[in-house]
């Protein structure tokens, strides 16, 4: 079975959308939409019986690391690049009066 987008549809879903199109985007649109339609109609002939539902096509695990203390910057270090420096600290422009 094939799937077919017509230019009705793409004309209603752009209007749903508010996307302008000109006529020869909507032609190339449903074109489009209609291959990806039967691509989809392609996968789901595959057996997918034995294949159990995933999120994510690869194995993953987080790799946790001890949540220890190491080397800091010193305060002069941090401030080195500072455009503009007040009392040890950045200074920013006021944002709130």
């Amino acid at each position: 079975m094939s799937a077919k987008i017509g230019p009705e549809q793409v004309r209603k879903v752009a209007h749903l959308a508010r996307i302008k199109l000109s006529e020869s985007e909507v032609e190339q649109f449903s074109e489009q939409l209609s291959d990806i339609l039967t691509y989809v109609d392609q996968l789901n002939e595959l057996d997918t019986s034995n294949v159990e539902p995933t999120t994510h096509p690869l194995r993953l695990s987080n790799v946790f690391r001890k949540d220890e203390a190491g080397e800091t910057l010193s305060n002069e270090a941090a401030l080195a690049n500072a455009p503009k420096k007040h009392g040890g600290f950045f200074a920013v422009p006021k944002v709130l009066e």
